[in-house]
This record gives structure tokens, sequence and C-alpha cells, in this order.
């Protein structure tokens, strides 16, 4: 019997440079007696070399679209629907099975013939958690983007509100901190040697616990880094909440579960107040076209390029310029880190691919895949024949 090929493609999304798979947990897979395939890459934070170096065969960008239907494609972001379906199976985060827009081509691309997607947002334990997830290193990331548009608001051209420029690719994530620090000590001085306040919601999760130790290790102190959870949000009920407009950044870090609705934090009748000081938000969760998005004030993703999308609360508001982070592919920014632990996460599901038929995690993933790809079905009949 022939070993399962696994086929890391190059990523497409623009400044993209993390990796489903390192050197190292592609020697592990190579050793279990996998098959490994990789595709060249300029922007992955590996180089070509490292991959070559352990054994895995280097293959040119794009080769998977021409691959055998019994290669695994393995990747990190959405591919780029052409019209043309597909009869691979492909792991990956499709960012479809929440009625984003465009979902219903996206799962349809999958050949009903052969094509399957395990979404890597739905490689779930028998408890139901995800196996591997980017939630510390979206929440580290986030705080470092946020406190970069607030320093730039503080000391950029005109002083204050304007947008953040393109970020830069940063090495590692020392030099992301090191950077930060040095821009909110220069802004700080600006302001009298006063740091920002930082609230956090969902601040005791992954993801928050990444933004808080990124915090610290920017220099700000424990009392300038407020840190909401359940707890904090459950005794003061629902949202929106006047003590964000308190603090200069809003950092929120939860994860709502698909179809799960509460209260917004936020609105813009909450943020259109006397004396908010408010001026960045970073939404890592953000999903700024949902109905279910509860901080309902912006419309649209961010990107590296263009970090920060402003929020315009109308003539009459005296407050700061309000803008919004809201990349939804923030840990690239500390692509070599994140990739680590996610690929290591990631890893003891990838060694049992050899028999997914049988095995929980990908059994799981398929059946939800089935149950949405039959629902894009009906959504496109729905849409096509009735009024």
């Amino acid at each position: 019997m022939s070993p399962t090929t696994i086929l890391l493609r190059a990523e497409t999304k623009a400044v993209e440079c993390r990796s489903a798979l390192t050197p190292t947990t592609a020697k592990t897979l190579l050793d279990d007696g996998y098959n490994i395939l990789v595709e060249r890459s300029p922007a992955r934070c590996y180089r070509d070399e490292e991959f070559e170096a352990i054994g895995a065969t280097l293959v040119p960008t794009g080769t998977w679209e021409k691959a055998p239907k019994e290669y695994i494609i393995l990747g990190l972001k959405e591919l780029s629907d052409d019209g043309v379906p597909d009869y691979h199976t492909h792991i990956h985060f499709g960012h479809c099975y929440k009625a984003q827009p465009g979902w219903i081509n996206y799962i349809s691309w999958f050949n009903p013939d052969g094509g399957l997607l395990y979404d890597i947002e739905y490689l779930t334990d028998e408890n139901n958690r995800r196996v591997a997830a980017f939630g510390y290193h979206a929440g580290y990331a986030g705080a470092a983007v946020a406190l970069m548009a607030w320093a730039h608001q503080t000391t950029g051209p005109g002083g204050g509100g304007g947008a953040l420029g393109a970020i830069p690719v940063f090495e590692s994530a020392g030099d992301v901190v090191d950077a930060v620090k040095t821009g909110v000590e220069s802004a700080s001085q600006q302001q009298e040697q006063r740091k920002p306040r930082v609230l956090i919601i969902g601040a005791r999760g992954r993801c928050g616990t990444g933004a808080v130790n990124f915090c610290q290790q920017a220099g700000l102190p424990d009392s300038h880094i407020i840190q909401w959870d359940i707890a904090e949000t459950s005794a003061r009920g629902d949202g929106p909440y006047p003590e964000i407009n308190d603090a200069d950044i809003f950092i929120n870090c939860i994860y709502l579960p698909a179809g799960t609705r509460i209260p917004p934090f936020v609105t813009r009748e909450s943020l259109s107040v006397p004396g908010r000081k408010l001026s960045v938000i970073c939404d890592v969760s953000c999903d700024p076209t949902s109905e279910l998005n509860p901080i309902p004030v912006y419309d649209r993703y961010s990107s590296f390029d263009e970090p920060t999308v402003p929020v315009d609360l109308g003539e009459g508001d005296q407050g700061p310029r309000l803008n919004v982070v809201s990349i939804n592919h923030l840990p690239t920014l500390v692509a070599r880190e994140a990739s680590e632990d996610f690929a290591g996460q990631l890893l003891p599901s990838l060694r049992t691919l050899d028999r997914r038929q049988a095995e929980g995690v990908w059994v799981r993933a398929e059946r939800v895949f089935r149950e949405k790809a039959e629902e894009a079905r009906d959504a496109s009949w729905r849409a096509r024949w009735l009024p």
C-alpha cells in the first residue's frame, strides 16, 4: 500500500507568512511513513532549504492544482474560488461555515464527487474542543498592532487620529516587542509619561492571555491592563459597557461559536458620549459582515497594508478619532513563533490522517463539511427558485 501524501501548498493570501507544517513536524510525519511534498514559497517564514534538509520533497508553487486526487492538500488560509470544481481533500481555514460572504460558492467549489474540506476551525476532540488554534498569538499580535495604532495616533503627523500605515514584516516576536516598546515610550513622553490603559475582554482565554502577555512585555504596568472575562462581564449585565470608553484601547478576544448572539459590547450610540478616551479598538475575533458581531461599529476587514478602519461617529462627536484593527490573520505578525505553536498542536491529528475514515477528529470534521455542503445546496436552490 502506497504511503499517504501530504502536500503543503504555498499560501496565496497577501502578507501570509505562517505555515501549517514546520520542518520539525514535517520530519515527524516523514518518520511515520508519510510522503511530504512542500511547495516552494518565498513568503513562508521557513526557508525552502529547511524543509529540504529534513527530507521533504520540494515542488513548484501551484503543484497542488494538478496533483493526483489522493493527495491531501494542507494549507492555512482559504483559496481563491476560480469556478472550476476541485476534487482534492483539503485541510485549511475555509471561513465559510458561518454564512460569510461567498460561503455558498466556496463550499460548492469542493466537487461533490470527491472534493472535501477538513476545516481546521472544526477539527475537534471528543469534548468538542479545537485541537489546534492560533488563539494565543492572535491576541499577542492584536495587542501589538493596537499599541502601534495608539502610538501612531499620538505621535504621527498632526498628532492624534491619523491612520496607522503599513506594518512591516518582523523577523521575530522580540523585534515586534522592541518596536512597540519604542513607539509607546515615545508617545507616552508626549502625554506627560502617561501610558495607555488597555481593556481586554476574554482576558483569561488563550487569545486574551496572549494580549495580556504582550502588553506586559511592551512595558505597560499591570494597573493599566484591565482584564475582563465571563465573571466581570456577567457582573455588569448586558452590554454595551460604558467602562470601555474610559480605556485608551479596547481588545476583544472572545470566541463566539457559530450562531451565538450576545448583546454588543459597544455601539455607535455608546461611543458617542462626552469624555470618551477610547481611540483604538482591536477586534481579534473580527467578523465584520456578521449580524452577530458584538462590535457593530465597522463593516470591513483591515490588512497589514491598511491596518485600521476608521469609525465615523458623526460631526457632533467630541472624542478622539476612533480606529478599528480588524485583521483576520494577525498571527502572521509573529509568524515563526505562531507556526511553531500551531503546528505542534496540529501534529497529533495529522499523524492519524492515514486512518482518517475511522479516526474521530477527521470523522467529525467531515460530518460538519457534509452538513454545511447540504445547507449550501439548499440555500443556492432557494436563491435561484424562490421569489
